[in-house]
């Protein structure tokens, strides 16, 4: 059975570009693709001059030919598509679980003239609220879909580098090499030591793991930034990161960092959701 890769579809080029990015994924790690629209009738009212009794069947006329066009550039798999009614965020996470996918793929922001979709708040939403990993994808974004360079930021926290295995998997697709930043944002010793152990931790894995990488120590009072820049000049097709969630919240946000990644990086990023270290070491 193939893997499945869930994209969020709002029928805008942004969505229609998360989705080509899921089907070059697909090719290479030998996956399905499942796209899926989120009627949301509480709305009350769509952009599109469609009656609201018609948006269904408007929905399902795109989506063939969506399958018509894009099925063909998908080798190794079938793509296929599912309509959802409620809240956005909601329905995109229980369909990964439901489907199991081990990757969900959406654009970030996009105007259909069909219905608003991304707009807001809602991928960071479906960021948080799913335990799977996420690539989002900007509106405007053109980038190379073969990934040839992933960069992997590293700081203090200890959750950071949860994000290896996945990021090493991905790399492994696409024979990609990953750029490792050993980010320093303080000038305390023993901070940095912490960063560096951590950096040489993760060194270790992708040695014994066979996966081609570099590492790249910088000085960073933006992590955001120090990171879109690195990622830029080596001219990155992906950057890694932790969905950084607070707890305090519900699972509703995302922490200023990872935010700032998710909402402005010109380049895709893959989110991985922060296991709970508390209740893992507790057992």
């Amino acid at each position: 059975m193939n893997k499945v890769i869930l994209s969020g579809i709002d029928f805008s080029d942004c969505s229609l570009n998360a989705l080509e990015h899921a089907i070059s994924i697909a090719n290479n790690a030998i996956a399905d693709v499942v796209m899926i629209w989120v009627n949301r009738p509480e709305n009350g009212k769509e952009i599109y001059k469609i009656n609201a009794e018609n948006i269904v069947q408007e929905a399902i006329g795109r989506f063939i030919k969506l399958v018509d066009k894009y099925q063909p550039l998908l080798q190794s798999g079938r793509l296929s598509y599912q309509i959802r009614s409620g809240k956005v965020y909601q329905e995109i996470v229980k369909a990964a679980d439901e489907l199991d996918a081990f990757l969900i793929v959406v654009g970030t922001h996009g105007s259909s003239g069909f219905e608003e979709f991304w707009i807001g708040s809602n991928a960071n939403k479906i960021v948080t609220a799913s335990a799977r990993p996420i690539i989002t994808i900007r509106g405007g974004v053109d980038i190379n879909r073969s990934i040839k360079t992933i960069v992997m930021p590293i700081d203090s926290t200890i959750e950071s580098r949860q994000k290896v295995p996945m990021t090493a998997l991905i790399a492994k697709y696409f024979e990609a090499e990953i750029h490792v930043l050993c980010l320093f944002t303080s000038p305390v010793e023993e901070i940095r030591t912490m960063v560096q152990e951590y950096v040489r931790q993760v060194d270790f894995y992708l040695i014994e793991n066979q996966v081609n990488h570099v590492i790249k120590e910088i000085e960073a009072e933006n992590i955001t930034d120090a990171t879109i820049e690195y990622a830029v000049g080596v001219g990155a097709n992906l950057i890694s990161i932790m969905d950084e969630q607070e707890t305090t919240t519900s699972n509703l946000w995302l922490g200023p960092y990872a935010q700032q990644m998710v909402n402005h990086s010109p380049i895709p990023v893959m989110s991985i959701h922060a296991k709970d270290l508390i209740t893992s070491v507790s057992r």
